[in-house]
């Protein structure tokens, strides 16, 4: 993936930035050794690494102003940052730029029960967020499988979901109001404790915008009651053509789970090695979860069962007890961590109508074959996001580039059969250069005017989301 080159200006100035931003942050909030900054030359997508010209890690909201405006004076571009659990570079370093990490803000800064909603600094991580309202009968829906470790201001950024995303919806459903920085350093509010905001649907247009308006630094989210009981079941069957017509026949039937969780026979191989979840050995199986009063889990899961025998399954069996349950979902979550045990991999995040499933699932087969790469799937099939990594090996010449190029076929694939280029994890670099298969440049040119509004000098997050050519233009202009 190419980068920008550096901007020499930029890198003469190192170490009076350096010396402006310690003068605005407590000690130790300021990591400018090349040696420490290499901890922040990647996320998630590993493949792609360039150490930052410095780190920042503010811990208010006013901190945070200071520094963007700062950098917004001096020119130099800042790259915002989470947790670093991106899978499509979204944090990637440009050598020039500032990686501003809000690690350090993790307070939740007020709870209410009764209008169903937290507020949180978003350097907290997505677990925790239930982790602070769950003993009082309340959860966040959203449940990206890094959920352990992403933070909301992730989340916000690439509007993530996760399994049960199915029938609660993704960050952008959940997500009621924000504190956005912006490059020049000004503090707004956006929406709030209420269930919509008058004029313009700015939240909208936070929610998912990767990084390019501003630094997302509070977020007021919405919690839930907890439902009375939920149960999986899990469905086997030998190919992933029948698995996919079975969840297009769940869909049409009017069900509505919690989740539909698909994987191939290589991630029930290799979840089932590292969670001993009790998976059965078939060429794909399917994960479906209800919820509700023990007379609705039953009614919903007898439904599913008589539509899942007319796929003639190789296995069926639902979760006897609680204890089953979390190992089931914990097979499932750690997918991406297992096939990291076996191989070096990329993660797609392709969406599509759930009825091109089967016809999906089978060009990814022909394509496998055809790159001669091995590729595995695990993917939210309730509402089509699909998630196939692509095992290559990263210290095999040419290995990489073939990885991509399989990547780039998939997606294009995605958006063919109706489908777009990314559900949940963003575009980030991984992306880019493909934005133009799913938009034409009149849809490319109005996304970036609207950049142009809240980052006029388009020092933020550089190089992702639009093509180089037309984000390098922008910038110069």
């Amino acid at each position: 993936m190419e980068m920008p080159a550096p901007d020499a200006r930029v890198m003469a100035r190192k170490a009076r930035l350096v010396s402006r931003l310690q003068e605005v942050l407590p000690d130790r909030s300021v990591i400018h050794d090349p040696m420490e900054t290499r901890a922040y030359e990647c996320d998630a997508l590993t493949a792609y690494r360039c150490p930052p010209l410095c780190a920042v890690l503010p811990g208010t909201t006013q901190e945070v102003s200071d520094v963007l405006r700062i950098c917004h004076e001096e020119g130099v571009p800042v790259v915002p940052r989470g947790s670093g659990t991106s899978l499509a570079g979204g944090a990637l370093p440009t050598a020039d730029c500032v990686i501003l990490g809000v690690a350090r803000m993790t307070q939740v800064l007020e709870t209410h029960y009764n209008d169903r909603i937290i507020r949180v600094q978003t350097g907290r991580t997505n677990l925790s967020v239930t982790g602070a309202v769950e003993q009082d009968g309340f959860f966040y829906a959203p449940d990206p499988s890094s959920q352990l470790a992403c933070a909301i201001a992730g989340n916000i950024a690439m509007n993530s979901g996760g399994a049960h995303c199915l029938k609660y919806g993704v960050t952008t459903n959940n997500l009621l109001g924000v504190t956005l920085v912006q490059m020049d350093g000004t503090i707004v509010e956006i929406g709030g404790a209420h269930m919509d905001a008058s004029s313009y649907d700015l939240l909208g247009l936070i929610c998912g915008s990767e990084g390019q308006l501003g630094v997302v630094t509070e977020a007021t989210l919405r919690i839930l009651p907890k439902p009375e009981g939920a149960r999986p079941i899990m469905i086997g069957y030998d190919s992933a053509e029948v698995a996919g017509a079975c969840v297009s026949d769940i869909i049409k039937a009017g069900v509505l789970p919690v989740a539909i969780e698909y994987m191939d026979r290589l991630l029930i191989k290799v979840c089932e090695e590292f969670a001993q979840a009790g998976y059965p050995e078939c060429g794909a199986l399917l994960i479906i979860e209800v919820e509700g009063s023990p007379s609705e889990i039953d009614a919903q899961l007898a439904l599913i069962g008589e539509i899942a025998r007319r796929h003639e399954p190789v296995a069926m069996q639902e979760a006897l007890d609680k204890d089953q349950a979390a190992r089931i979902w914990a097979g499932r979550k750690a997918a991406f961590s297992a096939v990291g045990r076996i191989s070096d991999y990329m993660c797609l995040d392709g969406t599509i109508p759930v009825s091109a499933l089967p016809y999906v699932l089978r060009r990814i087969e022909e394509l496998s074959v055809q790159y001669g790469l091995a590729v595995g799937n695990v993917f939210h099939a309730g509402d089509g996001n699909m998630h196939p990594l692509i095992l290559y090996d990263a210290n095999k010449d040419g290995d990489l580039e073939t990885c991509e190029a399989l990547g780039a076929e998939i997606l294009k694939l995605c958006v063919e059969v109706g489908g777009c280029l990314t559900g949940e994890h963003g575009v980030g670099i991984e992306k880019r250069d493909l934005m133009g298969v799913q938009f034409s440049s009149e849809d490319l040119e109005a996304q970036m005017a609207v950049k142009d509004v809240f980052d006029p000098k388009w020092l933020l997050n550089p190089a992702k989301v639009f093509p180089l050519a037309n984000s390098e233009t922008r910038r110069a202009s």
